[in-house]
């Protein structure tokens, strides 16, 4: 009964019964100026990011060709077609699936931001269209075949985690972008949402080179952690202050909404975030008691695990909430799953490995098995780039039957 209580967000956010048009009342454009930022810093970081990288590894292939040593860069020596000063071209060259796919993703976003161009409509009706995080999705999958490239110039443990970092962002976009589709007021800076990724990226540098069983443990409670604290983030709908009474907090909150409750406030949000915590917390003991040796792998397999478990919830509440899934989303489903499908099965070829010595690693080399020019490795970068494409595709389309719908009958969750 205040008279406040329709424009104070510690009011609107904490109902329990919420709709996209309350959590849609900042200015629109302001709004779309702030996720508009996420790309521009990314462009930025990939240029600082890139650079040295690219000077690194031609600096190993000049070591290479001067010494003779073909033992620093792990090839698939019966598939290694050089040109040039590349010693394996066929490696770098079928990342260009990553790139194209990236410029068209952002040409199919910027050309849908024009159609869904009406104000009048865009104010009451659909989805608030924002994107910003559109344009940053596409870019890092760019960036992603960029740095795959420079890996495959000489591939080896020394500069692995190129061809991982952006894999994490890429993850990271597409969660952040899934969640703001029924949040668009609740959204992460920028420049945090990066330096989160930057602090991840070091955690994994650590973990390839020193990963002792200290490291585990201390990293494995990190996680744990570091899953409660968002939980309870993403659980308050970002009314939850992060200072020295959060443990306190979070035990109040286990306690009134877990045991003495009949059933949560936010049951919706509690099952996901329990199911998540579940797997977060899965993840962390397994790293603890089985410290695995490819510790980036192991950190990307973290991320993907989430962001499955998170496109999996959406479509599902979808479903319950009495929406449809439009015919060409539903297409992008199933060609992402057989597309994924055929890319793993060529990643688990093991052509090559770093973890084990240069000749251990040339017994598992294969002959070309595409034109006489591409191996295994290859098609699983023309696979995986075409999956993470229909990925994007998925998320841009998934609530295309919304057009339509007045924004105070759409849920959140």
């Amino acid at each position: 009964m205040l008279s406040d209580a329709d424009e104070d967000k510690r009011i609107v956010r904490t109902k329990t019964a919420l709709f996209v048009s309350d959590l849609a009342r900042k200015n629109h454009k302001k709004v779309s100026k702030n996720y508009k930022i996420y790309h521009w810093n990314l462009l930025t970081i990939g240029i600082f990011y890139g650079l040295p990288v690219i000077q690194l590894v031609f600096n190993y292939q000049k070591v290479l060709h001067q010494t003779g040593d073909e033992d620093i860069c792990y090839y698939n020596f019966y598939c290694a077609h050089p040109l040039g000063v590349l010693s394996s071209f066929n490696n770098v060259f079928s990342n260009i699936g990553y790139v194209l796919l990236g410029i068209l993703f952002i040409i199919i976003a910027r050309r849908r931001s024009f159609v869904r161009n009406n104000k009048e409509v865009a104010k009451l009706y659909g989805i608030p269209q924002h994107f910003g995080l559109y344009y940053a999705m596409g870019l890092s999958l760019i960036l992603e075949g960029v740095m795959s490239a420079c890996y495959h110039v000489c591939p080896n443990n020394s500069n692995f985690q190129f061809d991982t970092s952006f894999m994490y962002i890429i993850a990271c976009l597409n969660m952040l972008k899934i969640y703001q589709t029924r949040h668009p007021d609740i959204n992460a800076k920028a420049h945090t949402t990066y330096l989160s990724m930057a602090f991840i990226i070091f955690i994994a540098v650590i973990g390839v080179y020193y990963g002792t069983n200290i490291f585990w443990i201390l990293y494995g409670l990190v996680h744990m952690l570091v899953s409660l604290i968002i939980s309870a983030q993403i659980y308050f709908m970002g009314m939850w202050k992060m200072d020295c009474g959060i443990f306190k907090r979070l035990f109040w909150l286990f306690r009134n909404d877990c045991l003495r409750c009949a059933k949560p406030i936010y049951p919706n949000r509690f099952v996901l975030l329990l199911i998540g915590n579940v797997i977060n917390w899965s993840f962390a003991i397994y790293g603890v008691l089985n410290t695995p040796i490819d510790f980036a792998t192991y950190l990307l397999a973290i991320f993907i695990g989430n962001l499955m478990l998170y496109v999996l919830f959406y479509i599902i509440m979808k479903l319950f909430s009495g929406e449809k899934i439009h015919i060409l989303a539903i297409s992008c489903i199933v060609i992402t799953m057989i597309t994924w499908a055929a890319a793993l099965y060529f990643f688990f070829a093991h052509l090559t490995s770093w973890s084990v010595t240069p000749a251990k690693s040339r017994e598992g080399n294969r002959p070309c098995i595409l034109l006489e020019f591409y191996d295994a490795h290859d098609i699983w970068h023309f696979l995986s780039a075409i999956g993470m494409f229909f990925g994007f595709l998925i998320i841009l389309t998934l609530d295309d039957d919304l057009v339509l719908k007045r924004r105070d009958q759409i849920p959140v969750f």
